[in-house]
């Protein structure tokens, strides 16, 4: 039996060829996601084992909120330059530098727009000379306030040199400040940069004013301990020496936790890579489950000759399975290789998109070995298993009748559906209403998985009539008959064809309804809720949003024709022990004036130093109502603060659940307002006023002044941007998807090959034979987009249905799109026809007749 197997694969190598690919495709992503995120994780390892190679210890003080990699940016508070004395007075200790090292410095370059970065930080720094680390290439250090050096990379995106004139912005002055550039500095081994970092150098005094806000002040001690001293030794006398308030590690450890940190939010983006790669082996498991049906189909009577000649069930199916198990094996060699390639390739993009990371070398990790053969190799036997049962059914007798495929009964695969399909919308139910606790993600995705899969399985029952349906469109000609009837004659493998492309549809469908509805919803609540005309801010393209001097807002609420100002400061705090996120505002009444606010309790008229300000279902999550305490932590505050409860207000007129006044603003990550909303007087037209907002923030590049609607605008795009990408990702499945409508036409055309002889020698022309093949695939695959259409819509509009709560409120139908997925599905049935459709042209008419 396996000398026959072999024998059998050999000999039907080409329509195995696109089944195997598609477990290739799929394998791929599965690989190069383990391949792209060690290979990123070991050139991290590399960058910050470099960027404190000179530093045996290193003291900072521990951080009053937590954050973690993707959550915001963790911010080390300042200390008194004593805290240096005291660390460089510890036995042991060589030397102690005190450093500012500080995120927010943004370069103007020389076309007068700030140089933006998508990751790695902007770091402004305190110049203390060259070091084994530091080297400079050209001119010299800054010596006074008003002098700063680039490292190599920044300078060459900005496109300046030394003795330039440039504006920068920073953490606690986002308004342009002039500097003379004097020095551009680069790293050991010839690098322009550490990680893709630029790093702006100033005076001691001018980078503690600038980019800690608080002058005398470091925010990190690095220690190089004297010869024979054991780093970990220094590391927990100088502990001792500083108490509980402060984080002590050495350079290895410290090497250690800013890799790990990184490699958090690595894990995330594994995640959703192998998210999508586990769409494309669904999608690639109806394929394989065709293919092995249809040729169990067609080897009914060489099988029933093996049965008749000896071979039992259990030897049939394991004939089968030993199929599946060779064309996994090849699959997953060939898509481990090809995800080392697209790993790769994507690590150099991350490294080029992330400003030049310097990559380590490409490695195949474990993961991805284990990974690509465990899921390759199970998805192929699993989608071969049933036909392998049917096949182990074929009675001996069946090798003295004409090769047939008789329609069996869908009683069982409908009913197995309708089970499926309830089970399905039964945990979409439990996971969007929030009744699955903390596994709610998990349950979400088992429900998707489960509807698609009874779908496919109620797919049969529907496809006959409707396919009927769609085939008279084209029931014009006898070719189009022809391929009408093709199309609807097996409904089983016609649905499992669909299926396949009604999986990539119906998620991108779905996730388009849900964001569009997003976008909707937000924009109806701005228009519904906020009465203002301009607004202040910046388009966010990297971690940090756009800020803005705190003054603007009192400027602009001086201006002719404006009635109210309302700027406001965003960030996460730890409020009675528990993390959330909130809001700081410079007037309560401005807000109540353009939100239109009435207090449910209390009032709104201003906020105290303090007071808070809550919404209703602010107040009910934290229990207080007005009157009550509450303390809140800030990222940038000693000690937590203490606030008085002075309002409640409605959800629908609140632009936070909880609102601080404006003196929390300074003590937030970032100390500046991120947007300010500017309500004009009755009559005052905008062309009024918005050129003297303009000239207002004429000094910071990265904020402007738009109107309500851009406003919305830019802050929804982000939306279009994301289902782009999903697009491209999903994109693979839908390729997969076009592979088994391949695979399935190329093996009918095998299967059919009398008929169609028999069709030619009777007078159809070899034109008309690929029309025919072409309608058959258009009719199946506009059928598998109107499924797919049908599901995802129905997917998004549950989950927008679920949002209803979170102010998603209005459903919205991209109706467009959805006549332009079917389009597209009648441009894939046509392309993926053509290597069949001439296939079946080019029969020789004799042969054909006398095959067998």
């Amino acid at each position: 039996m396996f000398r026959a197997t072999m024998k059998s694969l050999l000999a039907r190598k080409v329509r195995l060829v696109l089944s195997g690919l598609a477990v290739v495709l799929g394998v791929m992503f599965v690989s190069g996601a383990f391949v792209l995120t060690d290979t990123l994780g070991r050139s991290f390892d590399a960058v910050f084992a470099d960027a404190f190679a000179g530093v045996d210890v290193n003291v900072a003080a521990k951080p009053k909120l937590e954050v973690g990699e993707g959550e915001g940016e963790q911010v080390a508070l300042p200390f008194p330059t004593d805290v240096v004395d005291r660390v460089r007075a510890v036995p042991g200790v060589a030397s102690a530098t005190g450093l500012v090292n500080a995120d927010g410095a943004r370069l103007i370059g020389s076309n007068g727009k700030v140089v933006t970065s998508f990751g790695p930080p902007q770091l402004g720094v305190n110049w203390t000379g060259e070091s084994d680390l530091v080297r400079l290439r050209e001119g010299r250090g800054p010596q006074a306030d008003d002098e700063i050096a680039v490292n190599a990379a920044l300078a060459k995106a900005a496109k300046v040199k030394v003795g330039d004139r440039v504006g920068a912005l920073t953490a606690f002055e986002s308004k342009r400040r002039e500097f003379t550039l004097v020095g551009v500095f680069g790293y050991s081994s010839g690098r322009d940069t550490i990680g893709g970092a630029n790093e702006v150098a100033f005076t001691t005094p001018a980078a503690q004013r600038l980019m800690l806000g608080a002058p005398g002040t470091f925010n990190n001690v690095t220690v190089r301990v004297a010869d024979g001293v054991r780093p970990e030794t220094v590391r927990d006398d100088v502990a001792r020496t500083l108490g509980a308030g402060f984080d002590v590690k050495t350079g290895e450890e410290l090497s250690a936790a800013s890799s790990a940190s990184l490699k958090e939010g690595l894990s995330f983006f594994n995640k959703v890579l192998l998210g999508f790669a586990a769409v494309a082996l669904l999608v690639g498991t109806f394929l394989i489950l065709n293919t092995f049906s249809i040729i169990v189909a067609q080897r009914t009577r060489e099988l029933a000759l093996m049965r008749a000649i000896g071979a039992s069930g259990r030897q049939i199916i394991g004939s089968v399975v030993l199929e599946a198990l060779a064309i996994g094996l090849v699959a997953s060699v060939l898509g481990l290789g090809a995800g080392v390639g697209v790993g790769a390739l994507l690590a150099w993009a991350f490294g080029r998109f992330a400003g030049g990371l310097e990559l380590a070398g490409i490695g195949v990790p474990p993961q991805a070995v284990v990974g690509a053969f465990a899921v390759g190799m199970l998805i192929t036997v699993v989608a071969a298993l049933l036909p392998a049962l049917r096949a182990a059914r074929i009675p001996p007798i069946a090798a003295m009748q004409d090769v047939a495929t008789p329609d069996r009964p869908l009683t069982k695969v409908t009913v197995s559906g309708a089970v499926v399909t309830a089970l399905g919308g039964g945990l979409l139910a439990v996971g969007l209403t929030g009744n699955a606790g903390g596994a709610t993600l998990t349950v979400i995705l088992a429900g998707v998985l489960f509807t698609f899969i009874g779908v496919a399985l109620l797919t049969p029952l529907i496809s006959r009539p409707v396919v009927s349906l769609l085939g008279a469109l084209f029931a014009w000609s006898v070719p189009g008959r022809l391929g009408r009837l093709n199309s609807g004659r097996n409904p089983r493998r016609t649905a499992i064809t669909a299926a396949a492309l009604m999986v990539g549809i119906a998620l991108v469908t779905g996730v388009t309804v849900i964001l569009d509805s997003a976008k909707s919803s937000i924009s109806a609540s701005a228009a519904r809720t906020v009465d203002a005309q301009l607004v202040i801010s910046g388009e966010q393209t990297g971690p940090r949003p756009p800020t803005f001097d705190a003054s603007v807002v009192d400027k602009a609420a001086a201006l002719p024709g404006v009635d109210a100002v309302l700027g406001v400061y965003n960030d996460n705090a730890i409020v009675d022990g528990d993390r959330t996120y909130v809001v700081a505002l410079t007037d309560l009444a401005a807000m109540a004036r353009i939100y239109g606010t009435v207090p449910q309790s209390g009032t709104a008229a201003t906020l105290k130093p303090d007071q808070v300000a809550l919404s209703v279902s602010g107040a009910k999550e934290l229990g207080k109502s007005v009157g009550d305490r509450l303390t809140a932590q800030f990222a940038r505050s000693e000690s937590p603060h203490t606030y008085t409860v002075a309002a409640v207000l409605p959800d629908e007129r609140s632009i936070g659940s909880i609102i601080l006044p404006r003196q929390a603003g300074p003590e937030f990550t970032n100390p500046e307002p991120f947007s300010a909303l500017v309500r004009l007087t009755p009559g005052t037209p905008v062309s009024q006023v918005q050129p003297q907002l303009d000239a207002l923030v004429a000094d910071n590049p990265e904020v402007s002044v738009a109107d309500r609607a851009s406003y919305i605008e830019q802050q929804t795009s982000g939306f279009d941007t994301l289902l782009t990408m999903i697009q491209i990702l999903l994109a693979l499945a839908i390729v997969i998807a076009v592979l088994g409508i391949v695979n399935t036409l190329a093996l009918s055309v095998l299967e059919r090959t009398r008929e169609l002889g028999l069709l030619r020698a009777i007078g159809l022309r070899r034109a008309q034979t690929m029309r025919m093949i072409t309608v058959e695939a258009v009719v199946i695959s506009v059928f598998g987009a109107l499924l797919g259409v049908a599901v995802g819509t129905g997917l998004g509009a549950a989950v927008v249905r679920a949002l209803k709560d979170e102010g998603i409120t209005d459903l919205v139908l991209p109706w467009s799109q959805m006549g332009i997925f079917l389009g597209l599905a009648a441009l894939i049935g046509v392309v993926a026809a053509a290597l069949p459709a001439v296939r079946a042209a080019r029969i020789n008419v004799l042969g054909a007749i006398a095959h067998d």
